[in-house]
């Protein structure tokens, strides 16, 4: 009788355990974002400052006070509507050729695709870095485009695939049947579908 008794208080420790353990990865990851917030109304002495000055709501009176954060938040906008717009484009035609179409490598390409997903973004912009570094391209809005759009077309292709995966294409033979061309085929029947 023993046994199931200790088996349920080590089920009760082992629970316990992970409780205390989600809670200090929680603390890691939140208390860095909690002391930002925190020095975000402090009155620093100089560019750097480490230390309470005093409370000031300097930071949040005027946020784009700063020209170079202005600048930098505009950046950060423009790179976002165009690898957005970017990634949508390529990773439809990616899920669509994926799931419609079969050819050879199909495994390398899902390995391709998953890639991004399952590599930290750090390890991936880094190596992006290096590669352009290398390849003497001057970084910039460009660069930083590229890295973004590599980074997003892998979620795009794997939601929009999950989404095609369960289509009819004989409506787009349909459509193609009463004299849809390709393009206007995609535009009516399947770009609504997906959406």
């Amino acid at each position: 009788w023993r046994e199931p008794m200790m088996s349920a208080l080590g089920r009760r420790v082992a629970a316990r355990l992970l409780d205390v353990w989600a809670l200090v990865v929680l603390l890691y990851l939140f208390v860095p974002i909690a002391v930002i917030v925190l020095f975000s109304f402090n009155r620093p002495v100089g560019a750097r400052s480490y230390e309470w000055n005093e409370f000031a709501l300097d930071a949040w009176t005027d946020p784009f006070k700063d020209p170079k954060l202005r600048d930098a938040f505009f950046t950060s906008l423009e790179v976002a509507a165009i690898a957005t717009a970017i990634s949508c484009v390529l990773g439809t035609l990616v899920a669509i050729a994926a799931v419609k179409y079969r050819f050879r490598g199909r495994g390398a390409r899902n390995a391709v695709l998953v890639l991004p997903l399952t590599m930290p973004e750090i390890v991936l912009g880094f190596s992006l870095l290096l590669w352009f570094s290398t390849l003497g391209v001057s970084r910039g809005v460009v660069t930083i485009v590229i890295a973004h759009v590599m980074f997003c077309v892998s979620y795009v292709a794997t939601t929009v695939k999950a989404r095609v995966r369960g289509f009819d294409w004989v409506l787009e033979d349909a459509a193609m049947d009463i004299g849809a061309g390709p393009v206007t085929t995609f535009r009516l029947v399947t770009l609504p579908m997906i959406a």
